[in-house]
C-alpha cells in the first residue's frame, strides 16, 4: 500500500530547470556556430572561452572577484522581485554604496576592521533607503514604480558624480578619488590573485538570503504577497510593510555590494559612468528561476563566461562582447514562455489521460 501512494520519480516536476539548462546549451550552440563562421582560428577561440579561466590561478580567482558584485545585486533583486514590486534601482543602492564607502574612507581615520564595517554598513543603509524611495513615490502619485526605479538610477549616478567631484576628486593625474588609506580597503586573501576578503562577506550574505526567504515568517510573506496580495491581505498579512520592507533588504545588499567592490578591488573611486549590475542582476535571478540558492550559481556563471571571452580576444581574433551576444540570446530563451512548451504540454495532456483512464476503471470496479 506504501509503494502505491509513493509518489513516481517524474522529470517533469523539474521542468524550468531543465528549460533554463536547454536554454544555456542551445545558447552556447549558436555562439559556436557564429564562432566557426567569423574566426580564422574557431577552435582556439572556443577552447580559451570555455576553459580560459581555469589555466593560472589567478584567471580562475578572477572569475570569484568578478562574480561577487553580480552575487550581491542578484540577490539584493531577489528580495525586491520576490515582494510583487518589479524595482530595479539596484543600480543607484550599488553606486552610491561605492559612494558613501568612498566618503567615509576618506573621510574618516578609523581602526583597520571598524573602518570596513562602518563604511560597509553605511552603504547598505544608503542603499536600502534608496529602493525604498520607488514604491514610496508610487504610493502618493501613482507612477509606475519601474519608471520610478530607472530615473532614480539615473539621478543617484549623477548625484553621487558630483559628491565625489565636488569634495573628493584629486586635482592631479588622471580622473579619480584621493587613495583610499590601507586600514579602509578589504584586504587580499590569497597571495599572487585579487581575491579579497568580500568573498567572506557575500558568503554570509547568500545564506541569511537562503534562511530569510525559506526558514522564516517574513520570508513566507514576503513570497505570498509577491504572487497573491489579495489572498495575502486577507491572511491578515501587512502587505505595505512587507513590501517595503523587502525593498530596504534587497537594495541595502546591492548597497552593500558597491561599497565591498569600492575598497575591495579599487585602491580610489574611479567610475565615471553608470553601473549597469541591475540588468546582470535580472539575468542572474531569471536563470536561477528565482531561487537564492542558485543565485551564486548564475552569478559565477555569468563571471566564467565574461573572464573566458577576455581571454579569448587576447588569444584570437575575437572582441570579449560575444558573451553580450550570448547572454542576449539566453534572455530570449529563458522569457520565451513557449520555448520547450510543447514537452510540458505533451506530458500533461499524458497525465491527465491516465488520470481519466484510473477514474473510469475505478467506477466501473
Amino acid at each position: 500500500m506504501e509503494q502505491k501512494n509513493k509518489k513516481k520519480f517524474d522529470l517533469m516536476d523539474y521542468f524550468s530547470a531543465i528549460r533554463i539548462g536547454a536554454a544555456l546549451l542551445l545558447s552556447l550552440l549558436i555562439v559556436f556556430v557564429i564562432i566557426l563562421f567569423v574566426s580564422e582560428m574557431p577552435g582556439v577561440a572556443i577552447q580559451k572561452l570555455m576553459t580560459g579561466p581555469l589555466e593560472t590561478k589567478r584567471s580562475f580567482f578572477n572569475v570569484i572577484v568578478r562574480g561577487i558584485p553580480l552575487v550581491f545585486t542578484g540577490l539584493g533583486l531577489t528580495l525586491c522581485l520576490k515582494s510583487g514590486i518589479f524595482n530595479i534601482s539596484s543600480d543607484a543602492s550599488f553606486y552610491m554604496g561605492a559612494v558613501v564607502a568612498t566618503a567615509i574612507a576618506i573621510s574618516w581615520p578609523l581602526p583597520n576592521i571598524v573602518h570596513q564595517a562602518v563604511l560597509i554598513l553605511a552603504a547598505a543603509v544608503v542603499g536600502g533607503l534608496i529602493s525604498m524611495l520607488p514604491v514610496i513615490v508610487n504610493k502618493y502619485t501613482r507612477v509606475n514604480p519601474v519608471v520610478l526605479a530607472i530615473m532614480a538610477n539615473s539621478i543617484f549616478y549623477y548625484f553621487g558624480l558630483s559628491i565625489i567631484s565636488s569634495f573628493f576628486l584629486e586635482k592631479s593625474g588622471s580622473w579619480g578619488s584621493y587613495k583610499f588609506p590601507d586600514h579602509a580597503r578589504l584586504g587580499t586573501m590569497m597571495k599572487g590573485t585579487s581575491l579579497h576578503y568580500g568573498f567572506i562577506i557575500v558568503t554570509l550574505v547568500t545564506f541569511f538570503v537562503i534562511f530569510l526567504m525559506n526558514k522564516t515568517s517574513f520570508g513566507y510573506k514576503v513570497r505570498v504577497t509577491g504572487s497573491n496580495p489579495a489572498f495575502a491581505k486577507t491572511s491578515g498579512i501587512r502587505t505595505g510593510f512587507v513590501i517595503l520592507l523587502a525593498q530596504f533588504i534587497g537594495g541595502a545588499i546591492a548597497g552593500m555590494g558597491g561599497a565591498i567592490e569600492m575598497v575591495g578591488v579599487y585602491k580610489r573611486f574611479q567610475w565615471q559612468t553608470q553601473t549597469n549590475y541591475v540588468w546582470d542582476g535580472l539575468l542572474i535571478y531569471m536563470l536561477a528561476n528565482g531561487n537564492p540558492v542558485f543565485i551564486p550559481i548564475t552569478a559565477f556563471f555569468i563571471a566564467y563566461l565574461r573572464v573566458g571571452a577576455e581571454i579569448m580576444s587576447r588569444s584570437s581574433d575575437l572582441d570579449p562582447e560575444i558573451v553580450t551576444f550570448l547572454q542576449g540570446i539566453i534572455i530570449l530563451l529563458v522569457a520565451s514562455q513557449r520555448f520547450l512548451y510543447f514537452l510540458k504540454k505533451r506530458h500533461d495532456q499524458k497525465l491527465s489521460l491516465q488520470q481519466a483512464k484510473a477514474e473510469e476503471g475505478g467506477a466501473a470496479a
